[in-house]
């Protein structure tokens, strides 16, 4: 039996530890800097005081059902350490949702009034615990509130579905990490009506984080809901085929009107084409280990370099930050336990696959130079820029230029396009960050020759400066 001393103490721990998670929660995390909002010029997202915020996000899709306590700290403190400032989940993935515990969402699809059960740690204080375990390792939980299936079939009408997000909205509108993804993996077209209405009740009650829709495979909420009020910035899904693969598998087409195939970059740029002009990301780009086409395990799975060609083709497109996804991981597959699309690797081992730990490399370099007056410039890059694997991409400060090669191109730069009389430049590695120095330059182009032969994922980055700046040891 514990003694009074003992009891005291372990009643002070709790009050120290619960204490602890609501100081970060106020002021101790990233959103000390205030809370998230669209930059100025609508194309990136920055703290209201103006720090600049990269979003480098996981698909941690069935993290509320399929992980404990203990596994969702271990998960979300490895992602941390790895740069990850944001895990996507689907807090409810079909009706009724169990979770690890035994614990049903709820049955209801209409009332949500009395879903916490006094005395058991329910379906709910499971999300929360989630959600708070985030907020003490500086963590936005992307939220989506529904997968698509239960709005599409019908289980949710749209009277229970609205009134399921306002208990979202009114749940955790004060918690600092939220950003909403509104959608689940869709096509909208015949239930924009009900989509809508719950980003309206959602915005309605809490205004003050962002939201945007998650679609399917090969659009973009462009498509739909670029002028929506309670949409903030757009996200489209690239997708897991590769060229050629067109058709999903019910043998339909995109509802684009055109085949971007593994070209992350044309979304960016259809997306910018809009107006008004608003803020862009790839939500789900091909996931690491998944086999090419999601559905035949006998095809290909994607690679480490596959998920750092979507990452900068994207980014240095426009887009304000990336998704990672791994097979294994957005569906935590636990050992005894079958996993979907064929994977055998367990959640466990899938958080130091590659990919997963080159991504930082990315966001570092974006967060190492000026970030707002970024654009997508092609102009800058000189001769031909080629087509798919081939593809040179490039983007630009007013006294930077980032060029990306998946083969290792050569690439030759219009040296003018940026200040400075003289220039610096660097290849980054994307798989280790290292940063080799090139030389000073003091013409008007020049033509870098990247090391390794021309193969498939010989991926370089060419950085070039103004030599005035020190973003960068030489």
């Amino acid at each position: 039996m514990k003694t009074l001393r003992q009891i005291l103490l372990t009643v002070l721990v709790c009050v120290c530890a619960t204490s602890a998670v609501s100081a970060q929660q106020r002021g101790g995390g990233p959103w000390s800097h205030g809370k998230l909002k669209v930059s100025d010029n609508h194309r990136y997202l920055c703290y209201e005081d103006g720090t600049p915020f990269f979003w480098l996000g996981d698909t941690g899709w069935l993290l509320p059902q399929n992980l404990t306590r203990s596994e969702v700290g271990n998960y979300l403190s490895e992602r941390a350490n790895q740069g990850y400032n944001v895990v996507q989940v689907q807090v409810v993935n079909g009706i009724p949702n169990i979770n690890a515990y035994g614990q049903y969402s709820f049955t209801d699809t209409d009332h949500f009034d009395e879903i916490d059960k006094p005395g058991v740690y329910g379906y709910w204080d499971h999300v929360d615990y989630i959600v708070r375990t985030a907020a003490s390792r500086g963590i936005y939980i992307g939220m989506v509130p529904t997968w698509g299936g239960p709005v599409k079939s019908g289980v949710f009408s749209k009277e229970g579905a609205v009134a399921y997000a306002k208990f979202l909205a009114l749940r955790y509108k004060d918690s600092p990490n939220i950003i909403w993804l509104n959608g689940g993996d869709l096509n909208p077209e015949s239930t924009l009506d009900v989509w809508n209405a719950m980003g309206q009740m959602i915005k309605q009650h809490d205004p003050n984080h962002l939201m945007t829709f998650h679609p399917i495979g090969r659009t973009s909420s462009v498509t739909w809901f670029n002028d929506a009020p309670w949409l903030d910035f757009n996200m489209f899904q690239s997708g897991h085929r590769r060229y050629g693969q067109m058709l999903r598998r019910d043998g339909n087409v995109p509802y684009t009107g055109k085949f971007q195939e593994e070209d992350s970059w044309r979304y960016v740029e259809e997306a910018f084409a809009k107006k008004p002009q608003k803020p862009v990301i790839d939500g789900e780009p091909s996931y690491e280990g998944i086999p090419q086409g999601l559905h035949d395990t006998d095809e290909p799975v994607w690679q480490a370099g596959d998920v750092r060609r979507y990452a900068y083709w994207s980014v240095f497109a426009g887009s304000f930050g990336h998704t990672y996804g791994s097979s294994a991981i957005m569906q935590f597959t636990k050992s005894g336990a079958g996993g979907g699309y064929g994977n055998r690797m367990l959640w466990t081992e899938a958080l130091y696959l590659p990919g997963a730990q080159q991504l930082k490399y990315l966001k570092n370099l974006i967060l190492s130079v000026p970030f707002f007056d970024r654009i997508p410039d092609q102009s800058v890059l000189i001769g031909n820029t080629g087509e798919r694997y081939d593809r040179i991409i490039a983007t630009r400060g007013n006294d930077y230029i980032l060029a990306y090669t998946y083969n290792g191109c050569d690439i030759e730069v219009d040296l003018t396009k940026i200040s400075g009389a003289k220039k610096d430049a660097w290849w980054m590695n994307p798989r280790n960050g290292e940063m080799t120095y090139i030389g000073s330059y003091d013409g008007k182009s020049a033509r870098f020759y990247p090391a390794g032969r021309y193969r498939v994922g010989n991926d370089w980055v060419l950085v070039v400066t103004d030599a005035s700046k020190d973003y960068f040891k030489k």
